[in-house]
């Protein structure tokens, strides 16, 4: 080492071997095997099967049956729909309000640190806490909502949740303030790792405001965007605690998303096979449409 220093050149990097490598990622692999793959292999299974609880008899393997009857279970594709308009619903003003929101961010204010710290605040709340408190800002007789608008004359307010045409826009307007912050730092981020000097550089040549972000911001910011949206579109498509509080899928079923109506087939009904066949269903179903969201995103990108 002493002579390859003396030479002026750096000694070679120790090689990691392939029983090293796997020594090293097998702290992270194994939780990942035993809490993730593994549930989801035993779903799989159970899907195949007639599982019910408190059931005596021995569970039968049945084969494709549980998903012959979801292709004519009507409530389970209403509640597809749902689900559908639902995480379009959350994670399309969530990101538009969130890009605002880190644009605005970005810039050199002051208290810059405090407000986004206090942007974040969201985020840090459990869901079930988000969601009681929710209830009561919408709550008919009580809440902040109706009070509001009694004092602003624009009538006597209404009971929000409970509402057939009106359950899933308050709940949605709850999922956007939500998950807004998370969305919000991930582009805040990706804003700060575009250089300075390509802003500026269009400032001197004269683009304004909207031709830098469409020409400088954006293009550094597409990666994040396409990442930050797609995870969105998961986890509020899979998404259970928030509106579990607020409506518990009511009224009538106009706010019940597929992961709630899984659970009530398998905790409610005890139909354990049935509801382990609606939950890779919708694995499959949403891993095809981000695909094609994510297929189309990239082609848009390259042809940009």
């Amino acid at each position: 080492m002493a002579t390859n220093v003396a030479n002026g050149r750096r000694p070679a990097a120790p090689r990691v071997t392939d029983r090293g490598a796997w020594f090293l990622v097998l702290p992270a692999l194994v939780p990942i095997l035993v809490l993730s793959v593994g549930p989801l292999l035993y779903g799989l299974l159970l899907a195949f099967t007639d599982a019910q609880s408190g059931r005596t008899a021995a569970t039968r393997w049945i084969g494709s049956l549980n998903f012959r009857d979801l292709l004519h279970d009507t409530l389970f594709w209403e509640s597809f729909r749902i689900g559908l308009v639902w995480a379009v619903g959350v994670t399309v003003p969530q990101f538009l309000l969130a890009l605002g929101l880190a644009l605005l961010l970005n810039q050199e204010l002051r208290l810059r640190g405090l407000a986004r710290a206090l942007a974040i605040v969201p985020w840090a709340m459990p869901e079930v806490v988000v969601g009681i408190i929710w209830r009561l800002v919408y709550h008919p007789d009580a809440g902040v909502l109706n009070e509001t608008l009694r004092d602003l004359g624009l009538g006597d307010g209404r009971d929000w949740l409970s509402g057939l045409a009106t359950a899933l826009p308050a709940v949605i307007v709850v999922g956007v303030w939500a998950g807004m912050p998370q969305t919000t730092v991930a582009l805040l981020a990706g804003l700060q790792n575009t250089p300075r000097e390509l802003h500026e550089a269009a400032a001197v040549d004269g683009a304004g405001a909207w031709r830098r972000f469409r020409t400088v911001t954006w293009p550094a910011l597409r990666p994040v965007a396409l990442a930050v949206t797609a995870l969105n579109l998961i986890w509020n498509f899979n998404s259970f605690a928030l509106v579990y509080v607020l409506t518990n899928g009511g009224p009538g079923g106009r706010t019940r998303l597929p992961m709630l109506f899984a659970y009530e087939e398998a905790f409610r009904y005890g139909q354990f096979g049935y509801a382990a066949a609606m939950g890779w269903v919708m694995v499959a179903v949403i891993a095809v449409l981000l695909a094609g969201f994510l297929a189309g995103r990239l082609r848009g990108g390259e042809d940009a």
